[in-house]
Order: C-alpha cells, then structure tokens, then sequence
C-alpha cells in the first residue's frame, strides 16, 4: 500500500507542476511511433483538469511535465489512472503499461528548465538523433 500523498506545500503564487514519467511493461519499445503518438495526443486533450507544458515519447517511456488547470491539489493518481484507461479504451495490443509511474513535484521555475532540457535530450543520449530537434515524437507549450 502506498503512503499518502503529502499536501502540495508551494506557496500560492507558485505553480504546481509534475515531471511523470510512465513505463512500458518489460520496457517494450513501442511507443515511437506515429499512431501511439497520435493516441497520446487525443488522451491529453479529454484530460481537460491538466495542463500538459510538454509530452516526449521514447520508445519505451513517456515523459510529460503536467500541471493541474483548475484545483493545484488535483489528484495526480486520478491523472494517471484516466490516462492509462482512456489511452487502452478500445485498442487491442500485446504491451501494456507498467503499474503506476514515476512522479516528482517540481519545486521551482529552475526545476521546470532543468527538467525540460532532461526530457528533451533523451533521444540524444539514447542515439535516437543527434539533435534533440529532430525527435518526432514530442510537443511543448513551455519554453524556458
């Protein structure tokens, strides 16, 4: 069982945002791809209590900085779980997901830049592409 979530503890004039990052079972690479990227796409939009700053899919992973829209104590497990629901909603496949994911409360405007410039050089340092540019499968609205 898992402990509970401690209360968002930021100060008010501070934005409450996320760096998640979701796994595929036994690290199966299947998500670069254009029709994987499209569904993702699709989820993100019915997500409407969320607000995604950016969303890069490896071939095994998916990072997302995310921020609640409306309510910053949004529940990030209730995210998680209609993400993963509404991405599997009539699809048949041979992968799933991991159970849960990795999640972080980032605690400043510097977290978000350094997290942004992790996630978008991924495909770098895993040879994908020598310019992080390049990757296809990525989409910001934040910009450092």
């Amino acid at each position: 069982m898992r402990p509970p979530r401690i209360p968002v503890l930021i100060s008010g004039d501070k934005s409450v945002v996320y760096f998640l990052t979701f796994c595929v079972r036994n690290r199966r690479k299947v998500l670069a791809n254009e029709a994987t990227w499209s569904r993702i796409l699709q989820v993100q939009k019915r997500l409407d209590r969320w607000s995604f700053l950016s969303t890069l899919a490896m071939p095994d992973h998916l990072h997302m900085l995310v921020a609640p829209s409306q309510d910053r104590d949004e529940k990030l497990s209730n995210m998680i779980m209609w993400f993963k629901r509404w991405f599997n909603e009539g699809r048949v496949t041979v992968w799933q997901w991991q159970d849960g994911g990795f999640d972080r409360l980032l605690r400043s405007d510097e977290s978000v830049d350094e997290k942004w410039a992790y996630i978008r050089n991924n495909p770098v340092r895993a040879q994908l592409v020598s310019n992080p540019d390049e990757w296809p499968f990525q989409i910001t609205q934040f910009r450092s």
